[in-house]
């Protein structure tokens, strides 16, 4: 039962009770997340830069499955008869 009454102590230790200490908490929390992100494009970047082909063969195969994926979804509607040809 101590365990449980610890956890519960320190989840709600972390809640915010002022908008002040919401506002620097998700600052906090928004400065780590773009430390992160920051840190992904580099690895991405230095990635690239150590084998581009394999980086244009990856983009290459993202592109056509995107492709795919959109003409797939154009055609889920079924078939369709064309419209009748009118004379002029």
């Amino acid at each position: 039962m101590a365990e449980t009454d610890t956890a519960n102590e320190t989840a709600n230790s972390s809640i915010p009770t002022t908008l002040e200490e919401a506002t620097e908490q998700a600052k906090s929390f928004l400065a780590q997340a773009q430390d992160v992100i920051s840190d992904a494009v580099d690895a991405t970047v230095s990635a690239v830069k150590e084998h581009p082909i394999a980086a244009a063969g990856i983009a290459a195969g993202v592109a056509a499955a995107v492709g795919g994926a959109a003409y797939a979804a154009t055609q889920l509607g079924g078939e369709t008869k064309p419209a009748p040809k009118t004379k002029k």
